[in-house]
């Protein structure tokens, strides 16, 4: 029953309670990071890092964390991972740490990380908690990928920065642009009700 559990919570951010598709969380750096399919790697890569050692470190400490003040030091822990993940990123991957600037400081009041540790990691055990975070991140991770995947290839004929389309290629400029993220993330959305509501009928017809 505990190995059902944990199998649960390492699978169900990748569709059933994806943190963007269905939960509608974190929907900025979603928005703004994704103009390429690396940087949706590394941004995803850097919350899940978050996202796992924050709910681990906060299942270990919940019991001597006084209600009252429990946000706040929920917040110094995560703010601590992020703090680890940027000094790592600038030091190792200058480059991809300059093109995601801002967004990897904001991991600290991402609403997937602060929202997991006060829903999930504050109310379960180190395991489960830890593979809540290892499944959310990847769900994050894999929304990230795909939707910047789609929209570098689309924007401008390449995926992972290598030229898939050719030189005749006429690249789409505005999926690359804001407005090109609303409507990328809007059909990825769709499809994904979709899926869960296909899938959700298959079951009740059995």
């Amino acid at each position: 029953m505990k190995l059902k559990g944990i199998f649960s919570d390492l699978t169900k951010g990748f569709l059933l309670e994806n943190p963007v598709l269905v939960l509608a969380l974190g929907l900025c750096p979603t928005l703004a990071v994704t103009s390429s399919a690396i940087n949706g790697l590394g941004m995803g890569v850097a919350a899940t890092f978050v996202l796992v050692m924050s709910n681990s470190i906060i299942s270990l400490i919940k019991p001597l964390v006084p209600a009252r003040i429990r946000i706040p030091i929920f917040i110094l822990v995560i703010a601590t991972f992020v703090t680890i993940v940027k000094l790592v990123m600038a030091a190792y991957t200058p480059a991809l740490s300059k093109s995601l600037g801002i967004f990897i400081p904001l991991i600290v009041v991402n609403c997937i990380i602060l929202g997991r540790a006060e829903a999930f990691a504050s109310k379960h055990g180190i395991l489960r908690s830890a593979a809540d975070g290892i499944g959310m991140g990847l769900g994050f991770t894999a929304t990230l990928v795909l939707l910047g995947a789609f929209r570098e290839i689309l924007g401008n004929g390449t995926i992972f920065g290598a030229n898939i389309m050719g030189a005749s290629f006429q690249p789409a400029l505005m999926m690359i642009l804001p407005p090109g993220a609303f409507i990328s993330l809007a059909l990825m959305v769709a499809g994904s009700r979709w899926i869960l509501e296909k899938t959700s009928k298959g079951g009740g017809s059995r």
